[in-house]
């Protein structure tokens, strides 16, 4: 077998069955095809990929070529469209097989088809994705998979699930003749035409991108600093790398396995015992799987505006004040600093992520799927399962049968930034404001607000009057 590793959303050598198929091989060629698609403008009229996005895609790139280096090979980076790009190779260097991991997605899944169109006689071999659960773990055929998580969680965890996830070999298979001339450096993001962002600080990701980054963080979190054993505590943080795991940047692009995870979650457990925490991230990689499960099943169904519910009251219109949200100049200071820290860093919490949403959708009553892509062309952590299932959720077309999940924006701030210290992070206008108005500059004068640059709110909804001067 003369064989052809295409990498895409998992770009790791650990757990990765496409790669163990591929090490019988006589030669084996590792290759990314950089889509230039990715940087062109959606319906929605945002890229599907932004710059701090490709940015961490590089890192995890130039990481990933440095691990095949040491093993023996490298990789090998194309610009272009897959479907042009892979049969160009396989015919050049005379392979005879492709091997790749399968998509979830009905974009990615349509891409493969057309590969496996394009190359005629060869066999395009998939392998199961970056899943936690194999089809063969389910309890249920796909078109029975819940609608609701907690009976998807009742059902999974009747059964013992082990996992044993393959570790990366010492050695991979020489290149084909003929394939180090065609390597060339990674482009910049410069030359993508995407600009260098600054590096910020403050950012509550301050980790680079590739599997070794991924693996490093999982050891210190698990094993070195356990915070995995606060982790129920201190999730709903919004300051600093410690408040959460911070493994979904790996995740979504594949340089750490979810089954890895998992695997040492259950070992540090048989060391020092399960606690709450533990248990808790056992959920929140459950509710991964679940998205994903439930995007396999629905398809493009999730990406429609009355989602899986076929609701016809979902908002549709999108105006400024879209423009307004996206720019973190709402004039409530809770949303607009969260959607400043995405825009500087490519990251949010989790906490601020359901705020946001929750804003754009019922205060503001925009169209949930352009918050959604707005997310995806900014987030590092962008996942289209997981990113398109929480914002349906949100918008009440999603996987809950329940509706209006409203989130109180100014309820939130004083639940969770008591002291107002994330709005003074990323909102430098309001930090000469006394620390008891910064979560409601609306309150001070128009003129006040002008003279320091921050946008003047509209108008103070009714439901956050109990909580104009509270403290939580």
């Amino acid at each position: 077998m003369r064989a052809l590793l295409w990498f895409k959303q998992d770009l790791r050598l650990d757990d990765h069955l496409a790669l163990q198929a591929g090490l019988a091989a006589e030669c084996l060629l590792p290759v990314y095809v950089l889509d230039p698609v990715q940087l062109q403008l959606n319906p929605f009229g945002m890229r599907r990929m932004g710059v701090q996005r490709m940015r961490f895609l590089l890192e995890s790139l130039m990481a990933l070529d440095s691990q095949l280096r040491q093993r023996g090979s490298r990789l090998l980076v194309h610009i272009g469209t897959p479907e042009q790009v892979i049969p160009q190779l396989v015919a050049q260097l005379k392979l005879d097989r492709v091997l790749t991991l399968e998509e979830i997605a009905p974009d990615e899944q349509a891409q493969i088809a057309r590969v496996a169109t394009s190359l005629g006689h060869v066999v395009l071999q998939q392998a199961p994705a970056n899943h936690l659960l194999r089809s063969e773990d389910l309890p249920f055929s796909l078109d029975q998979i819940p609608h609701v998580f907690s009976r998807f969680r009742t059902l999974i965890e009747k059964r013992v699930q082990v996992f044993q996830p393959r570790q990366a070999p010492d050695h991979l298979p020489c290149l084909p003749e003929g394939a180090l001339a065609l390597l060339q450096p990674l482009p910049t993001l410069s030359q993508l035409g995407l600009g260098e962002p600054l590096s910020v600080p403050a950012s509550a990701f301050p980790f680079s991108g590739g599997e070794p980054a991924a693996l490093a963080r999982l050891r210190d979190y698990l094993w070195q600093s356990q915070g995995v054993r606060q982790y129920k505590d201190t999730r709903n943080g919004m300051i600093g790398s410690e408040y959460s795991s911070k493994f979904s940047p790996w995740l979504a692009n594949g340089s750490l396995s979810a089954r890895r995870v998992i695997a040492e979650l259950r070992r540090h457990e048989a060391q020092f015992k399960r606690n709450d925490s533990t248990e808790w991230l056992w959920v929140e990689m459950l509710w991964r799987d679940f998205f994903r499960w439930t995007l396999l099943r629905h398809g493009s169904a999730l990406f429609k505006a009355g989602g899986l519910q076929a609701h016809e009251y979902a908002p549709l219109q999108v105006d400024q004040r879209f423009q307004e949200w996206s720019r973190g100049l709402t004039g409530m200071p809770l949303v607009d600093a969260n959607m400043r820290e995405l825009a500087a860093t490519g990251f949010m919490s989790n906490r601020g992520r359901q705020v946001v949403a929750s804003y754009l959708i019922n205060d503001l009553q925009q169209d949930w799927r352009h918050g959604a892509a707005w997310f995806e062309e900014h987030l590092i952590d962008y996942d289209p399962a997981s990113n398109w299932g929480n914002w349906a959720y949100l918008a009440g077309v999603g996987n809950d049968p329940r509706q209006n999940r409203v989130f109180n924006a100014l309820r939130q701030a004083r639940a969770y930034d008591p002291d107002a210290h994330y709005v003074s992070l990323w909102l430098p206008e309001l930090r000469d404001v006394p620390q008891g108005l910064r979560h409601t500059p609306f309150l001070l004068a128009g003129g006040h607000l002008r003279s320091i640059g921050y946008p003047q709110l509209n108008k103070i909804p009714d439901s956050w009057k109990p909580y104009l001067h509270a403290v939580a």
